[in-house]
């Protein structure tokens, strides 16, 4: 398994203790729009690469991408962003960056209702109750049913699957978060296992497969050692976000990664027993003492617990699939 970090465009603190922690695999963002350059041109794309090679990072995955909300919502100008989307999955081909985390979430991404929730510490991390959300207001794209999303996604895919084959980049789709259909009127289609199966099979190829989120798939009440082994059975198993969760779609909210309901190690040797070898990075962490949450989920304290926890993991596993080979 290729232990990774999110980081931003550009060396801040980050960078160097995720170096100093031993990471070596980077996934990135969009990058900036410099000299004249939009952030998906070849040419930025490049210059970011070689910032993170040049630090001691391979950059193996961006989570990002131009803007796709037309193609989610099938409105006009879908085409035009779909163009976008292929020049930037041929560009990242073409310096190299072979992972493209996406998503389907049509109007707003991942969700919650609180990102002040209290754990362990009085440590917070965001949390979600869709008791609060039943009679909030519809978005301005009104009522956005799953057969809608369905037919969009269709027609995306069939646009880009054959440019991503081409450019050898694996799309990696990510599973809704929250799991639960609707919020504020816009559906959400991709909510299990078997939903992100029925993705993968409208426009079947070998680069188009899944990010495996465990919270958000804990969340569904998918037992994660099965999704695992399902698609990594298929090699469909692109990315990885280590993390987990406490509750149901209905109420959870997110946890340290030594605090929630899957068992982690059991996850862990799993990914070592069926081959994994991608990248696979920590997600969503707790926000913690000293720190004043202006990136929930994404502040820095907890990431060098989530990271110091899945090295241990990672050697455990190692150690007992040697074991299970002598």
């Amino acid at each position: 398994m290729q232990l990774a970090e999110i980081f931003p465009s550009h060396p801040t603190r980050l960078w160097h203790l995720a170096k100093q922690m031993g990471v070596n695999y980077a996934v990135g963002p969009l990058p900036r729009e410099e000299n004249g350059w939009k952030p998906w041109e070849y040419m930025n794309l490049l210059h970011m690469k070689r910032r993170f090679e040049e630090f001691g990072l391979n950059l193996t995955v961006i989570e990002s991408a131009p803007p796709t909300n037309n193609i989610k919502l099938g409105l006009p100008g879908r085409d035009e962003e779909i163009e976008v989307m292929q020049q930037f999955i041929s560009n990242m081909g073409a310096v190299g960056i072979s992972v493209l985390c996406y998503n389907f979430m049509a109007q707003f991404n991942w969700f919650r209702t609180s990102t002040t929730t209290r754990t362990r510490g009085g440590a917070l991390v965001s949390s979600y109750e869709h008791e609060l959300m039943r009679n909030a207001p519809l978005t301005e794209a009104g009522i956005v049913t799953e057969e809608r999303l369905w037919d969009n996604l269709k027609y995306y895919l069939e646009r880009i699957v054959p440019v991503a084959e081409k450019a050898k980049v694996k799309l990696a789709l990510h599973p809704d978060d929250p799991p639960i259909s609707p919020i504020r009127g816009v559906s959400r289609i991709l909510r299990s296992a078997e939903a992100l199966q029925r993705a993968i099979d409208l426009v079947p190829s070998e680069y188009s497969g899944i990010t495996l989120c465990q919270g958000t798939l804990a969340t569904a009440g998918e037992h994660i050692p099965g999704v695992i082994r399902k698609f990594a059975a298929q090699n469909k198993l692109f990315f990885v976000h280590f993390r987990d969760v406490r509750g149901t779609a209905e109420k959870f909210e997110e946890t340290f990664h030594d605090d929630g309901k899957t068992n982690m190690l059991e996850a862990m040797k799993t990914y070592y027993e069926v081959g994994y070898n991608g990248p696979a990075r920590p997600d969503h962490v707790p926000t913690m003492e000293g720190e004043d949450n202006a990136h929930p989920g994404y502040e820095v304290l907890g990431r060098l617990f989530g990271v110091g926890y899945i090295k241990g993991l990672m050697e455990a596993a190692a150690a007992d699939s040697q074991a299970k080979r002598t």
